[in-house]
C-alpha cells in the first residue's frame, strides 16, 4: 500500500523589512513520505523569503516536471521557479529556459561544496539562476521546530531569516553563489 502525504498547516506572520513587505499567511503543506522534515522548512522559508500574491506550493517530489514553489503571471508563464537540494544540471538547465527566474536552495551538508565544485561552470552560463546556499548548522534546528499545526513569525532584514515559534529561534543566514538575492527577485 502506497504511502500518503502527511499534511501540515502553518500560521506565519512574515515581517519582509527588505521589501516592506508585512502579511499574514495560512499555508498548508503536504510532505510527501520521502520528505525529511528539513526539506520541508526549507520550503516554508523559501516561501517566506519569496513570498509574493502568486506564489504557490507545487507537487514537487511527487512531480517531476515541477519545482516546489511557483510563481506565474496571469498568462500562466512561469515567473519565478524554486528549487530545493542537489539537483541534476539538466534540471535546472530545462528550469531556467522554462521560468524568468530560478532559484536554488543547496543543502546538504558537506556535499554541496563537492556538488557545486561539479556543476559550477555549467550553472554559471544562465543569468536567471541564482544559487543560495544554506548551512547544516542551521536548516537543521529550523527542522527541529516542526509541528503537524504550527504557528511560526518571520522577520527577513539583510537577507537573513529569523523564524521563531514562541519556544525557539533560529536564523538562516543564506550564502549566495551565484545570482541575485531573494529580495531582488520579486
Amino acid at each position: 500500500m502506497a504511502l500518503k502525504a502527511t499534511v501540515f498547516k502553518a500560521q506565519l506572520s512574515l515581517s519582509d523589512m527588505d521589501r516592506g513587505l508585512y502579511q499574514d499567511f495560512s499555508l498548508t503543506l503536504a510532505r510527501h513520505p520521502s520528505e525529511t522534515d528539513e526539506r520541508m522548512m526549507i520550503r516554508l522559508a523559501a516561501f517566506a523569503w519569496h513570498a509574493a500574491e502568486r506564489l504557490e506550493f507545487t507537487k514537487g517530489l511527487s512531480a517531476d516536471d515541477e519545482p516546489e514553489l511557483w510563481r506565474k503571471n496571469y498568462s500562466d508563464e512561469i515567473e519565478l521557479w524554486i528549487e530545493l537540494g542537489q539537483p541534476d544540471e539538466r534540471r535546472l538547465k530545462k528550469a531556467c529556459n522554462r521560468s524568468r527566474q530560478v532559484v536554488l536552495y543547496l543543502y546538504g551538508g558537506r556535499g554541496t561544496s563537492v556538488w557545486w565544485k561539479q556543476n559550477q561552470g555549467k550553472l554559471s552560463l544562465h543569468d536567471n539562476l541564482s544559487i543560495i546556499e544554506l548551512s547544516d548548522s542551521q536548516t537543521l534546528p529550523l527542522a527541529a521546530m516542526i509541528e503537524r499545526t504550527m504557528q511560526l513569525t518571520c522577520t527577513i532584514s539583510d537577507g537573513q531569516l529569523w523564524v521563531s515559534n514562541g519556544k525557539t529561534e533560529v536564523t538562516l543566514d543564506p550564502l549566495m553563489l551565484q545570482g541575485k538575492q531573494a529580495h531582488e527577485l520579486v
